[in-house]
């Protein structure tokens, strides 16, 4: 069982991203963050993320997108401007087919979603700074397991949302 946290859009908040760090610290494999943290790679609130580069990110050098592997799937994090998710996740869908990816994170609509597409699992974790279509600033934290990827969503403020949990069949 490997705990992925997701998160995305913080939009310079340094102390929100030392908080989740505190919290899930012990219990989280692996943290990202999908792009528009608008701070230095370098900064001590994002070190420890693996992080992409957002519309807004004008500061240091991060990559555009990349892959991690995690729990023995390949996870392709990218901010989404590029891939124009506010319209449609095909453009998004044929980048994760082209890198050969299980699981897709991306931001930039700051709007929490999780969907899968022909097998493939499409996370956007919302934003924990400037939601929209809900007042709930939030973050993910997926558990792969085996078969599985069980989603957890998060309010920043007031914990963890059970009513919005999923399970995905892999």
């Amino acid at each position: 069982m490997t705990k992925v946290l997701i998160v995305s859009d913080s939009h310079g908040s340094a102390a929100v991203l030392q908080e989740l760090k505190e919290r899930h610290g012990t219990s989280t494999d692996l943290f990202i963050h999908c792009g528009d943290s608008e701070l230095q790679p370098t900064d001590e609130a994002i070190v420890g993320f693996v992080a992409v580069k957002g519309n807004c990110d004008y500061k240091g050098s991060f990559p555009e997108d990349l892959v991690q592997e995690a729990g023995g799937r390949r996870i392709l994090i990218t901010h989404g401007h590029l891939y124009s998710v506010k319209t449609s996740l095909n453009s998004l869908s044929y980048r994760a087919a082209e890198v050969e990816a299980d699981i897709v994170c991306f931001g930039h609509s700051h709007i929490l979603g999780a969907e899968q597409i022909n097998g493939k699992l499409f996370i956007n974790p919302g934003s924990i700074l400037l939601p929209r279509s809900r007042r709930e600033k939030t973050y993910v934290i997926l558990t792969l397991e085996k078969d599985s990827a069980i989603l957890d969503v998060f309010d920043f403020d007031n914990g963890e949302l059970p009513e919005l949990r999923q399970i995905f069949p892999f």
